[in-house]
């Protein structure tokens, strides 16, 4: 099949090419594909089907236009011939693939690098038949965001005009009030700029944001060193914190906030999940956090916390069995107690419980 009849068949309803379709008179002439996939079109339109066009590639969309202008009648055998073709060849089509890179690298996402997804961005981008407003289009609002606060109005114009409604929305509602205002008034003055001005301002955003170098860590450096310093010793954390805070307080104050320890509980744990956490820890580790925690002023308000928010039942087996636990090393103290805040980040990421973030 031809690159047209490929991309034709992803959209055809076939039941009405069915209905039309009888044995070929020998007499009908041969005709090239684009021909072809313009008698599909021309008839599946007739019948009222709906055709998405739009989803086809522009040039695909643009040829097929042409070559419906330069046709004129064609006979019945003709048709018949064309549909029955059309019929058979998708009757041997066992697998599809989606049509350009970005359909490709959607489905392969999770099994390739990101520096080669990259790579074959850029080698799409640079492609003349590559419409590069495609790629724009599937980025997120905070990938797009930058562009729209540094670019020249006019610019930001254009894109806004060019994206979806909803996303271009969003992207203005996340502007400052006057840089919002005057890029909604440029929107105003884009009504004669060219295709091909707008798609070499589509280049030109794309190639900028390829250059940005692909991120080794999904998380920010202070989520890093936090999640590091949640269950290390608390000696051991305190330390790293006042270094930080020498070298650099303003990190250093971030990293505070992501930090989940212990005696953040009560801040950080919504009663009711209070539960679902002493479940998933074994009992034997649990008594330990708790006696350990008794001993201390902030782990004690903590390890109270946890105790009133359970069922009476568990809550005074457990006070019993940490009074007949006695004195915990601080060792064994502070892996317990990293153990239920495992638990709750195991429950976080599972989306069973849900943290309350710091924002003071």
């Amino acid at each position: 099949m031809s690159g047209e009849q490929v991309a034709l068949a992803r959209i055809t309803p076939v039941q009405k090419l069915v209905d039309v379709a009888r044995a070929p008179d020998q007499r009908a002439r041969q005709l090239l594909p684009r021909e072809k996939a313009a008698i599909i079109v021309r008839l599946l339109l007739a019948e009222g089907g709906a055709m998405p066009i739009a989803s086809l590639p522009e040039h695909m969309q643009s040829a097929l236009a042409e070559q419906m202008g330069q046709m004129r009648l064609v006979d019945r055998s003709t048709l018949a011939l064309v549909v029955g073709e059309f019929l058979d060849e998708l009757d041997q089509v066992g697998l599809s693939f989606p049509g350009g890179i970005e359909g490709a690298l959607t489905m392969m996402d999770g099994h390739i690098s990101a520096s080669a997804a990259n790579r074959l961005r850029r080698l799409a981008g640079a492609s003349a038949k590559a419409d590069p407003w495609d790629r724009l289009t599937a980025l997120s609002t905070d990938r797009l965001l930058p562009i729209i606060e540094e670019e020249s109005v006019e610019i930001a114009a254009v894109a806004l005009s060019k994206l979806p409604v909803p996303k271009a929305a969003e992207l203005l509602g996340k502007l400052p009030g006057e840089r919002a205002r005057r890029v909604a008034y440029a929107v105003s003055m884009t009504g004669n700029v060219d295709p091909e001005t707008v798609r070499r301002i589509g280049l030109s955003l794309v190639a900028q944001l390829e250059t940005v170098p692909v991120r080794a860590f999904e998380s920010e450096p202070e989520d890093r060193v936090g999640a590091i310093l949640n269950v290390s010793p608390s000696q051991t954390r305190e330390d790293v914190l006042r270094g930080l805070e020498v070298e650099d307080a303003v990190f250093a104050e971030r990293v505070r906030r992501a930090i989940f320890t212990f005696v953040h509980i009560p801040q950080r744990i919504l009663p009711r999940d209070v539960p679902k956490v002493v479940r998933l820890v074994d009992p034997p580790v649990l008594v330990t956090a708790l006696a350990a925690a008794a001993t201390q002023d902030r782990e004690g308000v903590a390890a109270e916390f946890l105790l009133e928010n359970m069922s009476q039942r568990m809550s005074q087996g457990l006070r019993e069995d940490v009074a007949a636990r006695g004195k915990v090393k601080d060792k064994d103290g502070e892996e317990a107690m990293a153990a239920v805040i495992t638990a709750i980040r195991q429950l976080e990421a599972a989306g069973e419980v849900f943290l309350i973030r710091d924002e003071d």
